[in-house]
């Protein structure tokens, strides 16, 4: 049986699907059918009003159930407070897209091959069955030559296997015959003027990259649909930018749509990447197509392969005299391939929105029509000069100038990794190590104390070399309060400024109110900078003074917050990912070919490897498993100046053991959230006690179960750890609970009452040398980050002084953390973290928890500077409390009081003192900056 298209009547098609496939494609001439169904159910739909909605969105403290990645009610399990904030939405009148019935799944387009009637007794054909093709499918991934691959085949003893292939090339051939995805073509592009090769353009058809990302079942659940304007108030006076749907220019777009009508974001990502290492010139030119409807938490997971190549540009070398035009060659040319590519994209769209016209006239087409009328085109040099008038780079015919609401100055989206991360790498901290010194900044960076899992830079930062987008972070992290006492202050308020905003514009949610504030840290900036080239500070390459402001990256800087309206917040165009993919989609190709005319051999390698990841995900929906999704290789690659002497989970039961993706992170983090409501549902006596997980409010501890110290009298443990008040301060903690009660919350400090002979109704202790401590993010508490180790170490080689890391203390029952920033709050170096072993027959109130002995800091005074910041930092300068014999204020409180890892980083002044070494650094120093640029979790709730 046939099935006939009822559009063209052509018939032979195997089965609906693919009639449905036919219908869909635009060259196909029969996806009028959508139009004409537009067209139907627009007349009386299009005077419809915007709807307003109000809707309970996930506020900072509302966590979603463990079986969608959360962990249920903290609230009712561990007494914690919980709140829900209001997000008042007014959605476009033509939210409500057609729903067709006859559609196709997944499932339907891989069933829908000339092999899927020999599936029906073999669901792993080509290969023999299960095992068959896991062998085959881990050795197409692996990476291995075809002779590697070959040698490991005629081993004898995977001879014994009984493979379906027995060589390299079976198994391609093999693999050749998986259902496919979008497939690659390829075609020669004539060019005006010479090159040294032909022009050969690779590309698949972008329609079909994005309808295998619209029904890929990993995105079903993070697909939007809906434009639509939110609001932080019901009166709609603050307005909410996040998703692109949240945009001004979705809510443009759609509005301009008839009813029934979807609005799909295309995002494309293009930028040269070096195939060759070491040696060699061999260039790609990658162009990446994704969704914009995709959810920006899943779609910038490089894990979720939420980016699809969909062309492989040409990189030619024109024959022509003169260097500047044979750039414009160049720019022409792509602009001509990606013409060639994204045609059927254009045409859909044309079709789809029925406008009157459809060019849009935009300034830049206007300037070009100018420029063209002045110049014939064919003429690159006198046209050249006539498009620089305008600041146009000579390309006469844009792609997107056929493109219907495409304008450049709304599709083009800041970048931070080049925009924000790179021009701050190239004259932030250049102008810095310029005004104090290259020597004496790479000192102070060198005698930090490191962080647990966070780059340390030992030899400094002036000498830096391939410097990644990473690294520019770290030292991010921590310029501002190292150098803060070595430079003018308007030079230091200067780039403090522009620190704000870049910290700012990153945050996933921005409403008006934060938008006025990076406006003002911009200003700030400009009001400043002038102190920057007085003192001589931005200086080229050769030494030389520059008098100028003519930096490119300042200046588009300016379009950031414009585009924030018109596009949501840019943290969704970050290129992380998109540069991430250069790895899995040309480089680990090209690694795996004869070194020779790769971009063919890279499209078949990722087809091999597109037809696999197809056929695992359909098996593992076939059999309701998990799909395999091997890891890449290339997603191990570790810093070898980060600590990362960190707790494994080889303590944790591999029941309790939940795990999950998270941004940004390669390998999954441990979800001790859900350990701990696990645990706290067990029986009696199935896990030890006390408990080594436990959760209060937005913050998560976890003690490996084997201590460091199993058993150490009070004595001995305030000699090891230095703490001379140790068994007074306990006393006085036994005497406060006692007499408040357990849910009293402890301050640090205050008169000792009890003397240094008090009792105890214990003599021994139990003691952790780490603390590992999970939160979850500023602004989604369903978003759980990795969990951070804090260090509370005695002395010992090299640590001489001992290591010990501070924390973010709550001391009020009415300020949570990180809500209400600072506020009830303080902050302590944690010196001791114990559990206390109680006397035989002696029963205490604290038997069953952990308690902890902090050192504290008070914030100094400032004259000026508002909230007791230094004003030109915006830090807090800190101190250690003392008492009136000059002894460090210290107290012991429960672990629970714990909030947060803390940065602080040792006051150095004009010089710091030769003897300071990392492992001494923060004994040694008097004053120290509370750093709240260390993360941007951090940043926000230090900012209030």
């Amino acid at each position: 049986m046939t099935f006939q298209c009822p559009s063209c009547g052509k018939g032979g098609f195997k089965d609906d699907v693919a009639v449905a496939q036919h219908m869909s494609q635009p060259r196909s001439g029969c996806s009028t059918w959508l139009q004409d169904l537009i067209c139907s159910r627009s007349e009386s739909d299009m005077d419809d009003e915007p709807v307003s909605t109000n809707t309970m969105d996930d506020g900072p403290h509302t966590i979603p159930d463990i079986e969608t990645g959360g962990f249920g009610d903290w609230d009712e399990m561990f007494g914690g407070s919980s709140s829900e904030r209001q997000a008042y939405e007014e959605r476009t009148p033509t939210r409500n897209s057609e729903v067709i019935d006859s559609g196709y799944t997944f499932l339907d387009v891989f069933n829908s091959d000339e092999n899927s009637r020999h599936r029906a007794t073999n669901p792993y054909y080509p290969f023999s069955g299960q095992k068959d093709w896991e062998v085959g499918s881990w050795l197409l991934r692996s990476g291995l030559s075809m002779g590697k691959i070959d040698s490991f085949l005629s081993l004898d003893m995977i001879k014994t296997l009984l493979l379906s292939f027995h060589s390299a090339k079976e198994l391609r051939g093999r693999a050749e015959m998986l259902p496919s995805g979008p497939r690659w073509m390829s075609q020669v592009v004539p060019t005006a003027h010479p090159t040294k090769s032909p022009v050969v353009l690779y590309w698949r058809d972008p329609l079909d990259c994005i309808s295998g990302l619209l029904n890929h079942p990993a995105f079903h659940d993070h697909l939007d649909f809906t434009p639509r304007r939110v609001y932080s108030t019901a009166q709609r006076l603050c307005r909410v930018y996040s998703e692109w749907m949240t945009s001004d220019d979705a809510w443009n777009m759609q509005s301009a749509l008839p009813r029934g009508a979807t609005l799909l974001g295309t995002i494309l990502s293009s930028d040269k990447t070096n195939i060759s290492t070491m040696t060699g010139d061999r260039v790609a030119h990658p162009l990446l197509i994704s969704l914009a409807n995709i959810g920006m938490s899943t779609r910038l997971k490089s894990s979720s392969n939420a980016f699809v190549l969909t062309a492989l540009l040409p990189v030619p070398k024109f024959i022509y005299k003169k260097k500047r035009m044979r750039g414009v060659l160049e720019d022409r040319l792509i602009h001509e391939c990606l013409d060639i590519v994204l045609r059927l994209l254009k045409l859909a769209a044309r079709e789809g929105v029925m406008l009157s016209d459809p060019v849009g006239h935009t300034t830049t087409l206007s300037q070009l029509d100018i420029a063209r009328s002045k110049a014939d085109p064919n003429d690159i040099e006198i046209f050249f000069r006539e498009a620089q008038k305008f600041r146009l780079n000579g390309v006469n015919a844009p792609f997107w100038m056929d493109w219907v609401l495409s304008d450049p100055s709304h599709f083009l989206t800041p970048e931070f990794l080049h925009l924000i991360h790179r021009e701050f790498y190239d004259h932030n901290a250049k102008w810095l190590i310029c005004a104090v010194g290259d020597t004496e900044i790479d000192f102070w960076f060198s005698v930090l104390q490191a962080v647990t899992v966070f780059r340390h830079f030992h030899g400094g930062i002036s000498k830096l070399k391939q410097v990644t987008g990473r690294t520019q972070r770290d030292i991010q992290r921590s310029i501002v309060a190292v150098s803060a006492d070595a430079i003018p202050s308007a030079v230091m308020t200067a780039v403090r400024a522009l620190m704000d905003f870049r910290y700012l514009v990153q945050s996933p949610v921005i409403d008006d109110i934060l938008l006025a504030r990076i406006s003002t840290a911009l200003d700030h900036f400009h009001a400043n900078k002038d102190a920057i080239i007085e003192g001589g500070f931005r200086r080229g390459q050769r030494g030389g003074v520059i008098e100028n402001w003519y930096i490119p990256k300042l200046e588009l800087m300016q379009s950031i917050v414009p585009s924030i309206g018109n596009t949501g917040v840019s943290l969704q165009w970050t290129a992380d990912t998109t540069e991430h993919a250069h790895i899995t989609e040309i480089k680990s190709p090209a690694r795996s070919s004869n070194n020779n005319n790769y971009d063919p051999q890279i499209c078949r390698h990722l087809d091999r490897a597109d037809k696999c990841r197809r056929f695992d995900l359909a098996m593992s929906l076939l059999n309701n498993v998990p799909d395999s999704g091997q890891q890449d290789p290339d997603d191990d690659e570790k810093d070898e100046n980060v600590d990362f002497d960190v707790d494994d989970d080889r303590d944790i039961p591999a029941d309790l053991l939940t795990t999950m993706k998270h941004p940004g992170h390669s390998c999954p983090i441990t979800n001790y959230f859900g350990i701990a409501k696990v645990l706290q549902h067990r029986e009696v006596g199935t896990v030890p006690v006390p408990v080594r997980s436990f959760v209060v409010e937005r913050t998560a501890f976890h003690l490996t179960y084997n201590p460091s110290i199993r058993n150490i009298s009070v004595d001995d443990a305030a000699i090891k750890f230095g703490l001379p008040d140790l068994q007074p301060a306990i006393a006085d903690f036994l005497r406060r609970e006692a007499t408040h009660g357990r849910d009293h919350i402890h301050t640090i400090g205050g008169a000792r009452r009890a003397g240094p002979t008090a009792s105890l109704p214990f003599d021994k202790l139990q003691v952790w040398f780490e603390l590992r401590v999970q939160d979850t993010d500023f602004h989604d508490a369903s978003i759980i980050r990795p969990a951070q180790t804090l260090n509370c170490a005695p002395p010992s080689d090299p640590w001489t002084c001992g290591r010990y890391d501070t924390v973010i203390i709550n001391n009020e029952a009415r300020y949570l953390w990180p809500e209400d920033g600072l506020r009830g709050h303080m902050i302590g170096q944690i010196r001791l973290i114990m559990h206390a072993v109680g006397k035989s027959g002696t029963d205490w109130s604290w038997k069953d928890h952990f308690l902890v002995y902090v050192h504290r800091f008070d914030i100094v005074p400032q004259s000026s500077g508002a909230d007791d910041r230094e004003p030109s930092t915006q830090l807090h300068l800190l101190k250690r409390a003392k008492r009136s014999n000059g002894t460090w204020v210290g107290d012991v409180i429960p672990v629970t009081q714990l909030r947060a890892p803390v940065n602080l980083v040792p006051r150095f002044g004009a010089s710091a003192d030769n003897r300071l070494t990392p492992y001494n650094s923060m004994e040694h120093a008097s004053q120290f900056w509370l750093n709240r640029y260390w993360n941007k979790n951090v940043y926000f709730p230090l900012s209030m």
